[in-house]
């Protein structure tokens, strides 16, 4: 599978990850919303440590720039 993320898109995905990651842990967060956000933050880190983002692939989008 080809690299089709760019650093910038990488780190906000992980910011997003860490802000929810607080707001769960202050309680913030609970139930069906902190389930569903919970699923989002574990697929932007793994796209964010994979350097790969599937729902890109089909539309043929990159962030990461030219080589």
């Amino acid at each position: 599978m080809t690299k089709n993320m760019g650093n910038l898109d990488r780190a906000l995905r992980l910011i997003v990850v860490l802000a929810i990651g607080i707001a769960y842990l202050m309680g913030a967060l609970s139930g069906i919303l902190a389930i569903v956000l919970g699923i989002v933050a574990a697929a932007f880190l793994l796209t964010s440590l994979v350097g790969t983002c599937p729902a890109y692939l089909p539309f043929g989008l990159s962030t990461r720039g030219k080589n």
